[in-house]
């Protein structure tokens, strides 16, 4: 299954370094690099809160040596790509809106 890295953006602000470390038809593993607690509770709280998830989590791994990995797994016919790409995409507007 051919790796590859990819940077998301977070709210037009934040580049975020993904890398995909497995995925299948309803399951997702992702490596956040050099990401924290605070956004990925975030992602694990709104996507277990999805009718379509079935089991959303992320593992810290070691503090000072790994990155944490984030999975997902979804029912029915939706991609676990689409629904966290949906996610990201609502949560973008939603912080878009605000102002400091």
């Amino acid at each position: 299954m051919p790796k590859f890295n990819r940077r998301t953006e977070f709210a037009g602000l934040i580049g975020m370094p993904v890398k995909v470390l497995a995925r299948d038809k309803n399951e997702l593993r992702l490596r956040f690099v050099g990401e924290s607690h605070t956004s990925l509770q975030v992602l694990r709280e709104k996507l277990n809160a999805d009718d379509r998830v079935d089991y959303a989590n992320y593992f810290p791994g070691h503090p000072d040596l790994d990155d944490p990995e984030f999975y997902v797994r979804v029912n029915g016919k939706s991609s676990p790509e689409k629904i966290l790409k949906d996610l990201i995409d609502s949560l973008e507007k939603q912080f878009s809106k605000l102002s400091l």
